[in-house]
Formats: structure tokens, C-alpha cells, sequence
């Protein structure tokens, strides 16, 4: 169901608050350059900062922006059940085509927990949900077992993997075979866990690139390895770029000095360091983009 280049899109913000017409531009942008859906309101998104409000207000912007031209992919998770149950609710009936559902973070739920937590809001809320796996968040990981057990569930689609782990990423694609869709959830990754079945990324370094990693990922899906893998290796210094500091603290500096967006972000996040502005101003010259 979903497949390709999906862009974890960034929440521009000017004067601190959501800058909604820049955030249209993005959604522009995207379409021109061939991205095949849109995450709105997840990591990169600095979902962690938005209000309720606010994430509702991000969605319903992204998906009237995205006309039916994109899929639109709304982060609608939290580590209240009964708060991503309204916020994915909200999603439905803004016309979202799926959703990106992070496994709750700080609680630290048992497995049993976590299968019942997604399965609820999969029962009460009839809309493709994809499952996000990112223990480095949440601090605890998702086991394939419990992942396996959910694919059962109809409406849950796939999963976005950022465990770092192939075996697992590999575990669930022999599992649950092809109709269940394992994106890769870390761009140095996707070439990797591709060639183990999964079916494509939610990418930060699309949000700056989005034509070079939609072109490695449609190179793979064609046969063409040897363009895939050189696409892979021209992009992996500028993906490592992308996380020299919390993201999307890189991306959204790179974005700024691109001038696609303000690199303007909310505390706790803070701008880069000097230091680490300098590297990736050399990242981002060597790859022709400023």
C-alpha cells in the first residue's frame, strides 16, 4: 500500500509559531520532485512540540495542499492510547491516507502493551496504519514476534523500522511476506533493508534531496542494483551529515541555509553548534546544493 520515497516531512516555524505557507511550499515541492507520500507531524516533524491543535492544523494543511496528488502519511502518535486514538481519529476524517503511529515512548510498555495499544486504535479507527519501530526514541523495541502478530490486523499495513537491526527488519519482511510494507526508517539503511524485502523509506535527507533518493529507490524496484548502490553511496555522506546532531536539528539548519525554510526550531532543540555548521556547510557544498 505503501512503497517508495516517503518524505519525514519538517514543520516549518517562523516567530514561533507553524509557518503555514512555507509548509504548503514543501508539500509543492514534493510533488515536483516525485515523492511518493509525505509524513507530516512525525520525528522530523518536531511532533513532540506540537499541541494537539497545532498537529491537527499540520495534517489538515498538508493534506488539502497535497490535493490527492501525494499520499499524506499523518503522524498521529503518542504515548497516550487514548490521545492517538483522537489525533489518528482526526486524521481519518481530515482524509489522510494512512497513519504513522510511534510506539509509545517513556512508558515503556510490555509487549502485551504495546500489541494493545495498536490493536485498539486499529479497531476503534478504520484507517491503514503503519507501525513506527524507533527504540532509540522510545527506548524500548518493538519485537518482530509482536509486529508479526499485528500484521494479522487488517487495517495495520507495515511498519517504518529504525531498530538499526536487518535481522529484524529481515524477521518480519520472511514473516509477513509482501503484503505487509517494512520501510526503512534510517536512510543509511534503506539500500540494505530494500534488498531484504522492505519497500522503501520514510526519509529525512529526501526532505533536501528527494529526486536522488526517489531515484535509488525506483533504481532498486527496476533490477538496476548497480545505479541503486551508486545512488547509495553518493548520497551516505549527506545522510551522515543529517544526523552530526539530533534530528532534525541538521536538516532543518541545512533547509535554512538552503533557503527552503527558517532553520527556526523549538526548545529543547537548539541550533547547532559551530562547529557542526561548518561540517555540514562542507557536506552540502560538496553535493552542490549551496
Amino acid at each position: 500500500m505503501f512503497s517508495g520515497s516517503c518524505v519525514a516531512l519538517v514543520t516549518p516555524f517562523k516567530d514561533g509559531k507553524v509557518d503555514f505557507g512555507k509548509l504548503r511550499e514543501l508539500v509543492e515541492f514534493h510533488i515536483k520532485n516525485g515523492t511518493d507520500a509525505l509524513v507530516p507531524c512525525g520525528t522530523t516533524g518536531e511532533s513532540a512540540t506540537l499541541s494537539i491543535k497545532e498537529n491537527e492544523e499540520v495534517i489538515d494543511t498538508v493534506v488539502k495542499a497535497a490535493g490527492g496528488k501525494i499520499k499524506v502519511i499523518a503522524g498521529t502518535g503518542s504515548n497516550c492510547t487514548n490521545e492517538a486514538l483522537e489525533m489518528t481519529g482526526f486524521a481519518k476524517k481530515a482524509g489522510a491516507d494512512g497513519v504513522l503511529i510511534v510506539v509509545p515512548y517513556y512508558n515503556k510498555p510490555t509487549q502485551k502493551g504495546l500489541f494493545l495499544h495498536f490493536k485498539k486504535i486499529a479497531d476503534e479507527v478504520d484507517i491503514p496504519i503503519i507501525l513506527y519501530n524507533i527504540q532509540g526514541r522510545t527506548g524500548i523495541n518493538m519485537l518482530p514476534s509482536t509486529i508479526i502478530e499485528l500484521a494479522k490486523i487488517k487495517n495495520i499495513v507495515g511498519v517504518k523500522e529504525a531498530s538499526g537491526n536487518i535481522d529484524q527488519a529481515s524477521e518480519i519482511v520472511a514473516a509477513c511476506g509482501d503484503g505487509f510494507d517494512v520501510l526503512s526508517g534510517d536512510d543509511a539503511l534503506t539500500l540494505p533493508i530494500m534488498s531484504a524485502g522492505g519497500k522503501g523509506v520514510i526519509s529525512v535527507v529526501a526532505n533536501i534531496v528527494p529526486g536522488e533518493v526517489k531515484a535509488m529507490v525506483d533504481a532498486f524496484d527496476k533490477g538496476d542494483v548497480t545505479e541503486a548502490r551508486r545512488l547509495h553511496l553518493k548520497l551516505f555522506p549527506l545522510v551522515k551529515a543529517m544526523f552530526y546532531e539530533t534530528n532534525p536539528i541538521p536538516v532543518k539548519t541545512a533547509m535554512g541555509l538552503m533557503g527552503m525554510i527558517s532553520d527556526e526550531m523549538r526548545l529543547p532543540l537548539c541550533s547547532m553548534s559551530d562547529d557542526n555548521i561548518g561540517k555540514l556547510k562542507k557536506a552540502l557544498k560538496s553535493y552542490a546544493l549551496i
